[in-house]
């Protein structure tokens, strides 16, 4: 009789605590990740009775907001419309959240770790999202965007603080207006434009050849590494070979015996292509990874809607390590040869620069402030990565300088504030000389502010006529 009974113990306890482990791991272990999924529809009902927090600019502009109707329901609402379709993304029951509505989601929600919800229940206390306060800068962005739809039909730009990695501005357009929603909940037009893409924001995602911006990469590595320094003479004639192949300068110039400072000015391409033959890929390579190429960015933001800066060389027609055989050494360090960079990378190379050498990690959050109005988190400046000896920096930014005093940068000047620049054209369709044109740079040159790229898709012109402009509209504008 007692072996019977302990049998059916044994059984009753090995199923108690399967039960146990199966209800400890959906219930704390698997928590958080089911509380993330976005096909748990009881979480997105859920949380339509949690009022979402407010995210404002950094002046405090309401970008987004949300509002209780009779019955109870929250809904989301984006009083500036297309001005922050990117960055901020939407939040909708239907279709979920992007961009920083989906980042910043806990903190939106009023999600806190498992004590701290426990606490709350016991008190009573009602659950409510925190707000979130930003850096971005409304009037800034506008400017960008409108310039830029005026230029071409799609481009971006991205405005940082070089000291901090604060973003003022990322600015992709065409834009769309997150409360466009129709019924039957998708974003009407800007999802159905097919050929224009806004929902992209090409700030962050699917980058493009940077062309001669990306000179001030190779021009670092040169110098960083004492291989040449700012006064060092190379020969600039045209239709130098790389790789076997000539490679030509703008307006088939030929320079003869030119130094590197004066070479970035003119932005001789055959000057820069030898410098990187002669620096190598392992070393190209390293520097880089030091400004952050061939990673995603480090900012607050959802990792799958950012593009990593790579070279995709054709073939094989995919990304591959600027150390791999199909990789043209010398195009590349001129921003070609399948080079792909996004407008946030770039402007991170204008800040690595502008910051004595100090690359911070980007954010464009500033604070969480709960419903009482404290702070209860600062986003606090992060180093990303040392990329360059002070003295370099030094070396570089002069030589930037020259590129907008007196080379292809003239129409970034800003009266009464010294820039540094770099301009950019990289070729699409060569026999049209429809180009993808960018401007980098940052002011003040001895006192660096904002840092900034601006990229305009397919522009019958140069980067110095038609991005510099922009760039230097805006810096102007974040520096009054």
């Amino acid at each position: 009789m007692n072996k019977p009974i302990s049998r059916l113990f044994l059984v009753a306890l090995l199923m108690f605590g399967a039960l146990l482990v199966s209800t400890s791991w959906w219930t704390v272990l698997r928590a958080d990740s089911l509380d993330h999924d976005t096909a748990n529809a009881r979480t997105l009902l859920r949380s339509l009775k949690v009022r979402r927090g407010t995210i404002r600019a950094a002046d405090g502009t309401v970008i987004a907001r949300s509002t209780r109707d009779a019955e109870g329901v929250y809904h989301r609402t984006y009083p500036t419309g297309s001005l922050f379709g990117h960055p901020i993304g939407y939040s909708y029951t239907n279709l979920g959240q992007t961009e920083v509505e989906r980042y910043r989601n806990d903190e939106l929600t009023g999600v806190k770790d498992a004590i701290t919800t426990t606490f709350d229940q016991l008190v009573g206390k009602k659950k409510e999202g925190d707000d979130v306060n930003t850096t971005l800068d409304p009037k800034a962005q506008r400017l960008a965007l409108d310039e830029i739809a005026k230029v071409g039909q799609s481009g971006a730009a991205v405005a940082l603080d070089p000291r901090t990695g604060a973003v003022k501005v990322m600015a992709s357009t065409p834009t769309y207006d997150p409360n466009t929603i129709d019924d039957k909940g998708v974003l009407a037009a800007a999802n159905t434009d097919e050929t224009r893409k806004p929902l992209v924001n090409r700030a962050v995602q699917f980058g493009a050849a940077p062309g001669s911006t990306f000179k001030v990469v190779t021009a670092t590595a040169a110098i960083d590494t004492g291989t040449y320094s700012p006064g060092s003479t190379i020969d600039g004639k045209n239709d130098i070979k790389v790789s076997g192949v000539p490679l030509a300068n703008d307006f088939n110039q030929s320079f003869g015996q030119i130094d590197l400072r004066t070479a970035l000015a003119k932005s001789v391409n055959t000057v820069f292509a030898q410098v990187g033959e002669k620096l190598g890929k392992p070393t190209m390579k390293e520097y880089m990874e030091r400004f952050g190429f061939d990673h995603k960015p480090q900012l607050d933001y959802p990792k799958d809607s950012m593009s990593a800066s790579t070279v995709a060389p054709s073939p094989p027609g995919r990304a591959v390590s600027p150390t791999s055989k199909y990789v043209d050494v010398g195009r590349m360090a001129i921003g070609q040869g399948g080079l792909q960079a996004t407008p946030l990378q770039m402007a991170q190379v204008a800040a690595a620069v502008a910051n004595k050498g100090t690359l911070m990690k980007p954010h464009i959050a500033d604070r969480i402030v709960d419903r009482d109005g404290r702070t209860v988190d600062t986003i606090k400046p992060a180093r990303q990565s040392t990329v360059m000896k002070e003295s370099t920096a030094a070396a570089v930014t002069d030589m930037m300088v020259a590129v907008v005093q007196n080379g292809t940068g003239t129409k970034a000047a800003i009266p009464g504030i010294q820039v540094a620049g770099k301009t950019g054209t990289a070729e699409t369709e060569f026999g049209a000389k429809i180009n993808d044109v960018w401007f980098i740079g940052f002011a003040p040159a001895d006192n660096p502010r904002i840092a900034v790229a601006v990229t305009v898709k397919a522009v019958t012109g140069f980067g110095g006529d038609f991005a510099a402009p922009i760039a230097r509209d805006i810096m102007e504008s974040l520096l009054k």
